[in-house]
């Protein structure tokens, strides 16, 4: 008996022995599940979250007329267009502007992911001018303001692809762009 006792208890030791092992790897296991998850957290924050619903032009709300500094405000519920957006805010008049073309333009920009404006030609109270379609601007503005007339205020959402890409001129890493742009003076030929 004393021998089937021993067996027993040893046994009985062995077996608590075993799932104290298991349940500390067990533990071990879960303890690092978090650490992972945190670090997936803490990753996923650092990337924007999709709403699952692109913006639109109408979604991005710009205040004040032709000649103004506008306000540009971008929403918090829809993502970035993947496409080039442009609206007109306000109407022009006279022929719309053609590749080859001398254009002076008024604009204000701000960046997608900070909402912050980098840049205006309003406050410096001083208009740019570029030749259309000749390459001396991003994508986005060489083919989104084909067609502008004079007096025209238009909107341009930039995806990154058509404006800084991996980034430059102070713009981030695939930056979505958001400009208001004022048409001075387009040609009439």
């Amino acid at each position: 008996m004393h021998t089937l006792g021993r067996i027993i208890g040893i046994g009985t030791i062995a077996a608590a022995a075993f799932g104290l092992a298991a349940c500390g790897s067990d533990d071990a296991k879960d303890s690092a599940a978090p650490t992972s998850s945190r670090t997936a957290a803490s990753s996923a924050a650092a990337m924007p979250q999709s709403t699952g619903r692109e913006c639109a032009a109408d979604d991005v709300k710009v205040d004040g007329g032709f000649g103004d500094s506008p306000k540009i405000t971008i929403p918090d519920d829809c993502d970035p267009p993947k496409e080039l957006i442009t609206k007109d805010l306000v109407e022009g008049s006279g022929p719309g502007a053609a590749a080859g073309q001398e254009l002076t333009m008024n604009y204000s920009l701000v960046t997608w992911s900070d909402k912050k404006k980098l840049d205006s030609s309003f406050d410096r109270g001083k208009p740019f001018q570029l030749t259309l379609g000749a390459g001396q601007v991003i994508p986005g503005w060489d083919q989104g303001l084909v067609g502008v007339q004079q007096g025209a205020r238009r909107l341009l959402i930039v995806p990154p692809e058509l404006g800084y890409g991996s980034g430059g001129n102070g713009v981030k890493p695939n930056e979505t762009l958001v400009f208001v742009t004022d048409a001075v003076t387009v040609p009439n030929s």
